[in-house]
């Protein structure tokens, strides 16, 4: 387990550097830069754009700038936000709660239903039940997120005033009911197309669970078929789920990403947007290797609860 571990430390260090040269060489190259919006305003003359140019060190070279940002990133020290001098793990750490929140509470929505969609779908194959889940899912795997929370906002907020258009909470009102009024609308559009996905995996891995020997031998000597799922097939049908938690978190981060511009979430999917907007490339590049982390650290602790599930997988 530990050279399992150091050695995958060492591919996910590699793999950092790269997503953050990439990252930081894509933002060096796009047009404007980050003073670009003080070049169109009229109070700013060409002189002071040049001096604070060379004060924040943007007339280097690409690779000294590349060197001065990892350098400083490695000591801890991410730089300060363009947009108001905040320093970037600060900003980010006002906002990656609500990201987080609405990841965890969509996750366990969609892994408890995807869970029982796929499981049913699995034990009544070829049913009218199976058949609508698998269109269903097909449709949801389909059509944007954003088209989905647009239509969410439409149809619930706008048409029947049941929910918020958007906001985390409303203003004057910090009460965990606010919140979780406000949390539905996004929520479920994350979760639906999660759930499309968890009801996928977990019907094929729960056919390919009864069609195993042990199954058939159960049957047999005569074990109920509500036994069968429960105490033989559902343990092992949920060990290939573990790695989906894992795959899933990049999915869960673009989609939280759109989510929360579509439903003005506070989230980091939101302050990403912003900040490229802006072009606050300190945060944009503080997000981008946070998330980098936080996919890595999701795929490895997936590998690890697979292994301890299952002892007869071994992680050399």
């Amino acid at each position: 387990m530990t050279q399992y571990l150091l050695k995958r430390g060492g591919q996910s260090l590699v793999l950092l550097l790269l997503v953050s040269l990439i990252g930081f060489g894509i933002l060096y190259l796009s047009p404007g830069g980050p003073l670009s919006q003080l070049a169109q305003s009229s109070n700013m003359a060409q002189e002071d754009i040049d001096r604070l140019t060379r004060s924040m060190g943007l007339d280097r070279p690409f690779l000294i700038q590349y060197a001065d940002w990892l350098l400083r990133m490695v000591r801890g020290d991410w730089g300060a936000s363009y947009r108001d001098g905040i320093g970037v793990l600060a900003t980010i750490g006002s906002h990656i709660g609500a990201t987080l929140s609405l990841m965890a509470v969509s996750t366990v929505i969609a892994a408890l239903l995807g869970g029982v969609i796929g499981i049913w779908g699995a034990v009544r194959r070829h049913s009218l039940m199976d058949a609508l889940s698998s269109v269903g899912a097909m449709i949801a795997l389909s059509i944007p997120t954003f088209w989905f929370g647009l239509m969410a906002i439409y149809l619930f907020s706008i048409k029947l005033g049941w929910l918020p258009a958007g906001n985390q909470q409303t203003f004057g009102d910090g009460s965990f009911l606010d919140l979780a009024h406000h949390m539905i609308a996004p929520v479920m559009v994350l979760a639906l197309v999660e759930t499309a996905v968890w009801a996928r995996f977990m019907r094929s891995s729960m056919i390919e669970t009864l069609e195993q020997d042990y199954i058939r031998t159960a049957r047999a000597k005569g074990v109920g078929g509500r036994a069968i799922i429960v105490s033989h097939a559902l343990r092992n049908a949920l060990l290939p789920m573990i790695t989906l938690v894992g795959l899933q978190f990049p999915t869960l981060l673009g989609g939280a990403l759109i989510t929360e511009t579509v439903f003005s979430w506070p989230g980091m999917g939101r302050l990403f947007f912003d900040s490229l907007e802006y072009r606050d490339y300190p945060v944009v590049m503080g997000i981008l290797m946070l998330s980098a982390i936080m996919v890595m650290l999701g795929s490895l602790l997936a590998d690890v609860l697979y292994a301890i599930a299952d002892p007869r997988i071994r992680m050399d």
